[in-house]
């Protein structure tokens, strides 16, 4: 597989753009182990005020067979920057994104949303392969769920 974002002079997209994102082969498909993405510095926009959102964003997952390029979730989670989404669908159209992608066995995002009118949003959404154990510890997490600080 090409990757096309990594080693490239970088293009900022000005609205959402999956299209972006790229993945790459897990080179051990045969362990479960977690990988983490902590980006502190996600912006979007109000679709109603257009006024700007902060946030920090974090996705775990637990790979299957594909994996997601770094530089190409970068560019992805930064064409956010002009898009119009509440925080709550932030979140999980980034997931949905990601599953498209790569079909991981287990994800997790999670968004810190900074306050906005004294009113901070912090969503979290999560998704296991169905018919999997992966599908259980989704539900396990999501009924268990506490609030957790975001690393930077």
């Amino acid at each position: 597989m090409e990757l096309k974002s990594l080693g490239s002079k970088i293009e900022y997209k000005q609205d959402y753009a999956p299209e972006v994102l790229e993945a790459f082969d897990n080179k051990h498909p045969e362990n479960d182990y977690w990988v983490r993405f902590n980006c502190p510095e996600f912006t979007s926009l109000c679709p109603i005020t257009g006024q700007p959102d902060f946030a920090a964003i974090q996705i775990d997952y637990i790979p299957a067979i594909q994996m997601v390029e770094s530089k190409s979730l970068k560019l992805y989670l930064f064409s956010f920057r002009n898009h119009g989404a509440f925080h709550e669908d932030c979140v999980n159209i980034i997931m949905k994104d990601l599953i498209a992608l790569m079909a991981p066995k287990y994800i997790e995002v999670t968004g810190w949303f900074t306050p906005r009118g004294g009113i901070s949003i912090h969503p979290y959404c999560n998704y296991g392969k169905p018919g999997t154990e992966y599908e259980s510890l989704a539900k396990t997490r999501l009924f268990s769920h506490s609030e957790v600080t975001p690393l930077s």
